[in-house]
């Protein structure tokens, strides 16, 4: 009985907390349809989340690149087409590993400190303060965020796989020898618009996780100082876990449209 019990309170307390964040979700798309809009918490948010990610993007990007030419020219040595290494890093990079990495060093940065920042304020009563003053607090923390996210994280994903490609041809070109030309013709001859649709899809649906899980997390803090330091690692491991899954079923659903 006991145990039959502990399962159904688990259950109602999953239940519940799909419908917290799904009425957190709804709230902050609402937000993006009725003023005011905060356009100066927005472009701070993009300032932090875009150029304060650039460059773990930007390493992120360079070593998957590199890492790729030299495994891929190793898989394709013994078949003589080492050469093509370029065709299989720029679709792998374009299509998963680009949009997959970038995401989840974002989630580890951006989503993060999302929910570190909103719980915060949670636990100290901020939040309570600015629903006193009569300003919506999901409007003006969780729709700038996650504009930010929407705009940003597509972007950071699009300079990610160029870096990456990059990457490749400096290992292409200075440890494997292959020729400039071939390999950039060869890796943007790889690339197909349906690569490219994926390709920004992707970070897109990433980028509403990331902000919302973060957000969610924030919003629902307990426990005092102690509940802040939870609802940041509860935050990295709810937007990776999502990110991965979402991967799947996003690249399910356009395989089945060919």
């Amino acid at each position: 009985m006991t145990g039959s019990f502990d399962l159904k309170n688990t259950l109602i307390g999953y239940v519940l907390v799909v419908q917290e964040f799904t009425f957190l979700c709804s709230r902050a798309i609402a937000g993006l349809f009725r003023p005011p809009w905060y356009v100066r918490e927005m472009v701070l948010q993009i300032d932090r989340i875009g150029v304060g990610s650039l460059f773990i993007v930007v390493l992120t990007g360079m070593f998957t690149g590199m890492v790729l030419a030299l495994q891929g020219a190793v898989q394709l040595e013994p078949y003589g087409a080492s050469m093509y290494v370029s065709r299989l890093i720029s679709t792998s990079v374009v299509r998963e590993l680009g949009p997959v990495l970038a995401a989840l060093m974002i989630a580890g940065r951006v989503g993060s400190g999302i929910a570190s920042e909103i719980a915060s304020m949670q636990v100290t009563e901020q939040i309570d303060a600015l629903r006193a003053e009569g300003t919506d607090p999901i409007q003006k923390l969780v729709t700038t965020r996650l504009v930010a996210c929407l705009l940003m994280i597509p972007v950071l994903t699009i300079i990610a796989n160029g870096i990456a490609i990059f990457g490749g041809w400096l290992v292409a070109r200075l440890y494997l020898g292959i020729d400039s030309y071939f390999y950039w013709t060869w890796a943007f001859e790889a690339i197909r618009q349906r690569d490219i649709v994926l390709g920004l899809v992707k970070p897109t649906v990433f980028g509403f996780i990331i902000a919302m899980v973060g957000c969610y997390a924030g919003f629902y803090t307990k426990g005092g100082t102690v509940g802040v330091g939870v609802s940041t690692t509860q935050s990295m491991v709810s937007s990776s876990i999502l990110i991965l899954a979402s991967d799947f079923l996003l690249t399910k659903l356009f395989m089945a449209f060919p």
